[in-house]
Order: structure tokens, then sequence, then C-alpha cells
């Protein structure tokens, strides 16, 4: 039976400016195998797959998986992400220019305990504007990407099946990327980028162990509104 990952999640809005108004998900799951790894997005839905373990490290093999709909539309081909050996991380755009926050991430008002607020990286809404020029500035000091040429050809819904390695990866992209993209321009972070092969354009899609399930509160800003514990 798989696991659920510790899954990390922020936000920004505008109404004017497309590029700040997205989400920040990061799956916290150390040594995935890139063979493995199963990403779809869909305008309403996320989901993940993958099996995790280093033997070397004393990390026994599981399957981890989770998947749930989106409070509201994203933009598939206009999303970002990024393997590196202790995270996925995303950067998903959402589909309609907005003010205000979402209330939550889940389309249905549940509260799940791997689903939790990544305080690096949460502003709220009357501060995103002070944020932003912090936010530019963490863009630039970005590094540790390493080599992800073959995450390019996922394809609209596919897998990400024949990745190559992960060499020289580090944990580059882990809590310190806290508020460094929330004020973003794509294609500017994209040519920069491109050389690296770090964050890619994708139409499917802090801590240092894997999260397991667990009887905690997420005691922070979103979810906007209280949540009904899931159903088991």
């Amino acid at each position: 039976m798989s696991k659920h990952p510790e899954v990390l999640w922020a936000q920004r809005s505008s109404e004017t400016d497309e590029k700040k108004n997205i989400l920040y998900v990061t799956v916290n799951l150390p040594d995935i195998k890139p063979e493995t790894l199963d990403y779809q997005l869909t305008p309403t839905h996320i989901s993940l797959k993958a099996k995790s373990g280093n033997a070397d490290k004393g990390l026994e093999e599981h399957e981890y998986a989770f998947e749930f709909d989106l409070f509201d539309e994203v933009a598939p081909e206009e999303s970002l992400k990024s393997l590196t050996s202790r995270h996925f991380v995303l950067v998903l755009r959402k589909k309609e220019k907005k003010a205000d926050f979402w209330p939550r991430i889940t389309k249905e008002k549940v509260k799940f305990p791997w689903l939790k607020t990544d305080f690096s990286k949460w502003v709220d809404e009357d501060e995103q504007e002070e944020k932003a020029a912090e936010d530019d500035l963490g863009m630039a000091g970005m590094d540790g990407m390493g080599d992800m040429g073959g995450m390019g050809g996922m394809g609209g819904m596919g897998g990400m099946g024949g990745m190559p390695g992960l060499g020289g990866m580090g944990g580059g992209m882990g809590g310190g990327m806290g508020g460094g993209m929330g004020g973003m321009d794509f294609e500017q972070m994209m040519k920069s980028m491109g050389g690296a092969g770090g964050f890619e354009p994708s139409a499917s899609g802090s801590s240092d162990a894997p999260g397991e399930d667990e009887d905690e509160d997420d005691d922070g800003p979103p979810p906007l509104e209280e949540a009904e514990p899931a159903k088991a």
C-alpha cells in the first residue's frame, strides 16, 4: 500500500500580472527514483506516484502517492516543475487572474494531514507587493539545479519515465526557495535557467525525510476556511 508524502503549498495572487498569480507546491520526498515518477497535472486535478528509497542511506524503498482536485483551474502548459535529490518542486499558474487568494488548494473542504502550509514561502495578501522585490532577488541567486534535460518530453498528460541521472543536484531547491519566486518573470527565468536544465514548462505538470500519515494539525494561514476532517 502506498504512503502519502509530505506536500507543502503556498500562493501568490494578482488580478493584473499572471506571472504573479501562482501556487507553490513542494513534495518532500528524498531519493525519488526518476524512472518511477508519474506526475499528472490537468486544469482541475493533480496526482503523483513515485518510489523512493536509498539503501546506502538506510532508507527502505517505498511507494508514495497522492492526488486531489484543485480548488480552481490552473494552466498546465504554463506551469513549472523541477526534481532534486530531496524534493519535487512545482510552480502552478492559476488560470484566472484574481487579487484574492484561494481559500484552500483542494476543491473539497477537507483537511489532509500530509498537505500543509509552506511557511517559508507564505505571505499574506496585503504583503505581496512588499515581498515581490525580495522574490525577484531570490530568483537571481538560485543554483544547485543539476541536469534535468530529460524532463522536457513529458507531454500533455504523460508521466516522467526515462529521466537521466540527477548528478550534481544536491539539495539546492530545498526550503531555501523561501519566497524566491513570487515576483518572477517566467520568460526571463527560463532563459537564465535553460542552460542548467532547471525549471521547465510542463503540460503535465522542509523536511529531509518523507512525510508519513500523521495526526497533527497544520496551524497556519491556509486553508482560510474551517475544514472538515477527511473521510476514512
